[in-house]
C-alpha cells in the first residue's frame, strides 16, 4: 500500500445516487485495498437550521428512484418508499448532520471498514426505512459492528464530533465536488484525480483508478 495515496469518496447518507453507488464503492473497496487507503467525507447534502419535511422532495423522489434502480440494480425497500409516497402521514425531516456524526465516530474506531459502513447507513434508510434523524437508528449497527452503545451516544450527542462532521463538509466543498457521489485519488498533498462525478458503473471507474496508478508508476513518484 502507498501511503502517499488515497481514494476519497464523497458521499451523502440521504443521496438516493450514493445508495446506487454503494456496492459499486464496496468492490472497489475490496479490489484496491492493498494499494491504498479509502476515506469516505459526507458532504452535508442537507443542512439548514430549519429542516424541511420530506413533502418538499418527495416528488423528486418519486420520479428518481427508479433511475437509480435500473442503472445500479439497487432496490430502494417498502419502509422508506411508504414515506416517499405518503408523505403527507410521515414525520421524517431529512437532516445529513447526525448521520455524518456518527460516520466520524465509526471511522476513529474501524477505519479501513468505512465504505461498509456508508453503506450500511444508506440501507438502513433506503431500504429499511429508518430515519438516520432518529438515534434510535443506529442502534442495530452498534450490535452489527461490536460498538459501545454509552460511547456511541455521548459522542453522538458531543460538541466534538459535530464539528468532526462539519470539518468534512468543508472539505468536500474545498475539493469542489458540487454532486454526490463523487471519488477522487489523492496522489499527494496537493494533487488530486476526479475518477467518479455522479454514478458510476464498476468497470469504468476500476479503469480509470487503474490509469492513474499505472500513470503514477510510469512517472516513477506521486510528486
Amino acid at each position: 500500500m502507498n501511503s502517499n495515496m488515497k481514494l476519497v469518496y464523497c458521499y451523502d447518507a440521504y443521496c438516493g445516487w450514493c445508495y446506487g453507488f454503494s456496492e459499486v464503492m464496496k468492490k472497489v473497496a475490496e479490489a484496491f485495498r492493498h494499494h491504498m487507503a479509502i476515506e469516505v467525507l459526507s458532504g452535508g447534502m442537507i443542512i439548514t437550521e430549519s429542516p424541511r419535511h420530506i413533502s418538499a422532495t418527495a416528488e423528486y423522489i418519486k420520479s428518481a428512484y427508479s433511475r437509480v434502480e435500473q442503472l445500479s440494480g439497487i432496490k430502494f425497500g417498502e419502509d422508506y418508499l411508504w414515506h416517499i409516497n405518503n408523505p403527507d402521514k410521515s414525520d421524517w425531516f431529512p437532516n445529513s448532520e447526525k448521520p455524518a456524526i456518527a460516520l466520524c465516530i465509526f471511522k476513529e474506531i474501524y477505519e479501513d471498514r468505512q465504505v461498509e459502513f456508508a453503506a450500511d447507513l444508506q440501507y438502513a434508510l433506503h431500504y429499511e426505512g429508518r430515519d438516520l434523524c432518529d438515534d434510535e437508528s443506529y442502534r442495530h449497527l452498534l450490535g452489527k459492528y461490536n460498538i459501545q452503545e454509552d460511547e456511541f451516544y455521548t459522542k453522538l450527542k458531543s460538541e466534538e464530533y459535530k464539528e468532526k462532521a462539519y470539518y468534512e463538509f468543508s472539505l468536500c466543498k474545498q475539493l469542489q465536488v458540487t454532486g454526490f457521489p463523487a471519488v477522487l485519488m489523492q496522489v499527494n498533498e496537493t494533487k488530486f484525480y476526479l475518477l467518479a462525478k455522479g454514478y458510476t458503473d464498476y468497470n469504468t471507474l476500476q479503469l480509470r483508478i487503474e490509469s492513474v496508478l499505472a500513470e503514477i508508476i510510469s512517472n516513477g513518484s506521486t510528486s
